[in-house]
């Protein structure tokens, strides 16, 4: 496999296509990444976690690898933010007090440098698990090994994640220049609603920034408002938008001004929608007192369901539709995709949630087999309050005298 993109890469060059090379120089630096962690030798070690930092151009990686039982059982990168002006002592040992939060650590702890407050460190470990924790800064033997290759892992997995980046700038870049944004954007909010025939409705946020994906940031709205009719999605992104910019719904002031400079205030808010959507969700905002977020909507072109015939819609009225291997409509499809998974997996959770937990775990007599047959039947507890006798006796699996226990405790 490596040589087969070697050659692949050197045929790219060769034909001056220096894009296409450097894809398969990422790939193969990849694989051999991979390959590396797995021939990870650490027989005798028994139970350790080892731990290496690399440091570049202001960003950092911290490579860990996880031993058990003198096996490698997977390693992983990360990528900590917020590291200008800390030391790289303190970054490791800020990142491994809050890793061991949900983790439990091993008995023995590798790193490549002394974290900053060591012996509190290991103490704290210590306590939290019950047994000894040793945090060690190996000087010679196999160990030293295992800790040169964690360090050439985070150096190279911080590479990549630069390039990336890199990219991934060039993309933002380009996107403001298409959309007439004031520059690349840091932060984009991308929105979509999910619900069934108008049931278990909620509206989805997602965050996305140059380093990727801020999961950390994404929330879920559910459709709380009796006004909101079901299945309405302009009224539901009237109720997302009003809770995202509820301030600004009043009145306002300095936390406004500090949520904007913080970096949670949206340089660009993308709708699943065209024109319609679109004029719809900017009339929202202004009535909220938001007129300086730039928005655009994504929407299917004429030939529905075809990837990469979208059309956005921009403010100023503009229609933009990208070539279908243009780099910033595939970055955009990602966005959009990412922003309808969330939300499909959100509503699911919601209705998971509904058939263990309704109204109907008050009916006296009414088990869990029972409660699940009525819900999967009317689809609702609301369904099943408001249904008559007759249609509660004609659900799958409920008996006569169930269906007037139901009925009579919703209607007596």
């Amino acid at each position: 496999m490596q040589a087969k993109l070697g050659d692949a890469m050197t045929r790219a060059a060769e034909a001056l296509d220096y894009e296409m090379a450097a894809v398969y120089r990422d790939r193969l630096k990849a694989l051999t990444f991979i390959q590396g962690s797995q021939a990870i030798h650490a027989e005798g070690l028994g139970d350790a976690d080892i731990f290496a930092l690399a440091s570049k151009a202001g960003g950092m990686c911290i490579q860990a690898f996880f031993i058990r039982g003198g096996q490698n059982w997977g390693h992983r990168s990360f990528f900590p933010v917020h590291t200008a002006e800390v030391s790289e002592d303190e970054v490791l040992m800020q990142f491994m007090a809050q890793f061991y939060e949900d983790v439990p650590p091993a008995p023995l702890i590798l790193c490549d440098r002394e974290p900053a407050e060591t012996l509190l460190l290991g103490e704290a470990l210590t306590q939290r698990i019950g047994r000894k924790v040793r945090i060690e800064v190996p000087q010679r033997g196999d160990r030293v090994k295992l800790i040169r290759q964690a360090q050439r892992n985070a150096e190279e997995a911080l590479e990549r994640r630069q390039a990336e980046s890199s990219a991934q700038g060039k993309i933002l870049a380009e996107m403001a220049d298409l959309f007439g944004l004031e520059g690349p954007p840091d932060r984009i909010e991308v929105y979509d609603n999910s619900h069934i025939q108008g049931t278990n409705a909620l509206g989805a946020m997602i965050v996305a920034g140059p380093e990727g994906f801020r999961k950390n940031a994404y929330r879920k709205f559910n459709i709380k408002k009796p006004e909101t009719i079901a299945g309405d999605d302009f009224g539901m992104m009237r109720e997302v938008f009003e809770r995202r910019f509820a301030r600004l719904a009043n009145e306002s002031g300095p936390e406004d001004e500090a949520e904007r400079d913080s970096g949670e205030w949206p340089d660009l808010v993308l709708v699943d929608g065209g024109r319609g959507q679109l004029n719809a969700a900017q009339r929202i905002l202004e009535e909220l007192g938001v007129e300086d977020v730039p928005m655009v909507g994504i929407a299917k072109g004429p030939h529905h369901g075809r990837e990469g015939r979208e059309v956005f819609h921009l403010l100023d009225g503009r229609e933009l539709t990208l070539p279908v291997n243009h780099p910033v409509l595939f970055y955009l499809q990602r966005l959009r995709d990412e922003a309808h998974r969330f939300a499909i997996g959100a509503h699911r959770q919601k209705r998971s949630k509904a058939i263990t937990v309704s109204s109907l775990d008050e009916v006296p007599g009414i088990g869990p087999a029972r409660k699940k047959a009525l819900l999967m039947h009317f689809g609702t507890a609301k369904a099943v309050r408001n249904a008559s006798l007759d249609d509660l006796q004609r659900a799958p699996g409920v008996s006569s005298a169930v269906a007037q226990t139901v009925y009579d405790f919703f209607h007596g």
